[in-house]
């Protein structure tokens, strides 16, 4: 793994995501290495010959830098933490960016919202709790750890973050999880939503994307740990599995009390 540390120009930046005003990325890519990871696209605007999972840049002056944009008093608006990247990534235990950015952004009491794989956000509760609006999710593709570590062999542990987010629910802040991206076979929803119950205030599913360059790598792995999936794997990225899917989620939503606010399909 590869690490540098860089200068930024910028951090706070316009989003086009549907749930977010705003996104901020303290790191340029993620030691976490899924090999679903939609935002591998960025590694052109690196001069990183390694793969996509092989290198973070810090941006070491973020905190900086984002207090001298909000002098310009931009307009208020959601900010998203972890857009193409995790924030809460392992060097962010030595570096601490994420948190001297919530330090600035409480300032302005932005309201935030975190998506992660780490259960390292458990650190800033007490931050996160005197927004007046902050909003923690954590992505859930599995609850089986063998499958996660072929897919996401960096990531913490399945029970990590099902026991970050139930600490950081119970802490009185708003809680979510992110179901996906779906892995056909693999990802078994039912069991997922019975983990979630007295956990989450709400969730969101997505449909697997693997028109975004990661096809290969997702094939790679199921013909490595996975070969008798592959067939059925492939079999069902078209549009009537996925409306078989976000059936199933609908139907599970109501069936554990879980309130699904976006359900996305590529």
């Amino acid at each position: 793994m590869k690490i540098c540390e860089i200068q930024c120009k910028t951090v706070l930046i316009k989003s086009k995501l549907p749930e977010s005003d705003y996104c901020i990325n303290p790191y340029v890519g993620c030691m976490h290495s899924c090999a679903y990871c939609y935002a591998r696209f960025m590694r052109r605007f690196t001069n990183h010959p390694e793969k996509w999972g092989e290198f973070v840049d810090i941006k070491i002056n973020a905190a900086e830098v984002l207090k001298k944009q909000l002098t310009h008093k931009p307009k208020r608006g959601v900010i998203l933490l972890g857009s193409v990247t995790d924030a809460y990534q392992p060097p962010e235990r030595k570096y601490g960016i994420t948190r001297d950015i919530l330090k600035i952004l409480l300032r302005y009491d932005f309201p935030i919202s975190i998506l992660t794989k780490s259960d390292l956000v458990i650190r800033d509760v007490d931050l996160l709790r005197q927004f007046s609006a902050c909003e923690v999710g954590f992505t859930i593709t599995t609850l089986d750890e063998k499958v996660a570590r072929s897919f996401e062999p960096h990531a913490p542990s399945l029970d990590k973050r099902l026991k970050a987010l139930k600490v950081v629910h119970e802490a009185g802040i708003k809680t979510y999880a992110f179901v996906g991206p779906i892995l056909p076979g693999f990802t078994d929803l039912h069991t997922i939503f019975s983990a979630l119950q007295d956990k989450v205030d709400f969730i969101m599913a997505e449909s697997l994307n693997a028109k975004c360059g990661n096809w290969e790598n997702l094939k790679e792995i199921l013909e490595r740990d996975f070969p008798s999936s592959l067939l059925f794997f492939q079999s069902r990225l078209n549009k009537e599995y996925w409306a078989k899917v976000e059936s199933e989620v609908r139907q599970l939503s109501e069936e554990f009390g879980l309130s699904l606010k976006n359900f996305y399909k590529h």
